[in-house]
């Protein structure tokens, strides 16, 4: 009797092991489309992804894929403080969104002290462009774009002059973060911004690839293996500064 009651024990165990990996791997099926998911090791890059829409103070629609900035701040200061972690991938695939919480953005990742090297994969228009040039060093992929446009506000516009003034200052705060964080002249960007016919019934300029390094905008045409070379590179020579002193 006993040695049945110990298999008993043992086949119930086993059953809810089983049921224990299949919700897991339910789980993993849910959450991420896929079974198996490959194990980071420990390493000393970070990668931060900004993905769709980037939410500023007014919170988008559910169906949205958004990046909250106030998400994202916090964890740039945490990558400054974590002695492990020596450099930065910024992987950008974004259609822009609120101004201000992009130059956040990027005057955050601008004024980090670890290397930092940003990725434009798929599309980084509108306020994705400052984000993209505040790395150390940005890589576009062949076949991303870059929407170059004017800055707009949507919702209740109020008709007077200061709201006009407003506008031109902002862009004028956007204008010189590209400037100064890439090779892009103020006037080759203002042509670009405010190019006609380029955009369909809109004021603009689509680039791609090869076109934004052309331009200065971008400094290369890459994608993840050349920017994980370069960001090695940039932290060695970060290293040896170091030992110097």
């Amino acid at each position: 009797m006993s040695d049945d009651k110990q298999k008993d024990q043992q086949d119930q165990q086993n059953d809810e092991n089983k049921e224990d990996s299949s919700d897991s791997l339910m789980n993993k099926i849910k959450q991420l489309g896929q079974t198996n998911v490959p194990q980071n090791p420990e390493s000393n890059i970070h990668v931060l992804p900004i993905i769709g829409q980037i939410e500023g103070h007014l919170q988008l629609p559910q169906k949205n894929k958004t990046t909250k900035y106030e998400h994202l701040i916090p964890q740039i200061v945490a990558i400054e403080q974590n002695p492990k972690i020596e450099g930065v991938i910024l992987l950008l695939n974004t259609v822009g969104g609120d101004v201000e919480a992009g130059l956040a953005i990027s005057e955050m990742i601008s004024t980090i002290s670890k290397p930092t090297v940003s990725i434009v994969l798929g599309g980084g228009h509108s306020i994705g462009v400052p984000i993209a040039v505040s790395a150390n060093h940005s890589f576009i992929t062949e076949t991303a774009t870059m929407t170059i446009h004017p800055i707009r506000l949507t919702g209740l516009v109020i008709g007077v002059p200061q709201t006009f003034e407003y506008l031109d200052k902002m862009q004028d705060r956007v204008i010189n973060f590209v400037v100064k964080n890439s090779n892009i002249t103020e006037e080759d960007f203002k042509e670009l911004m405010f190019a006609k016919g380029n955009l369909t019934r809109d004021i603009g300029t689509n680039v791609v690839g090869d076109d934004a390094v052309e331009c200065g905008l971008i400094d290369s045409v890459g994608g993840v293996k050349e920017a994980i070379e370069k960001l090695n590179e940039l932290i060695g020579n970060d290293d040896d500064e170091q030992v110097v002193q």
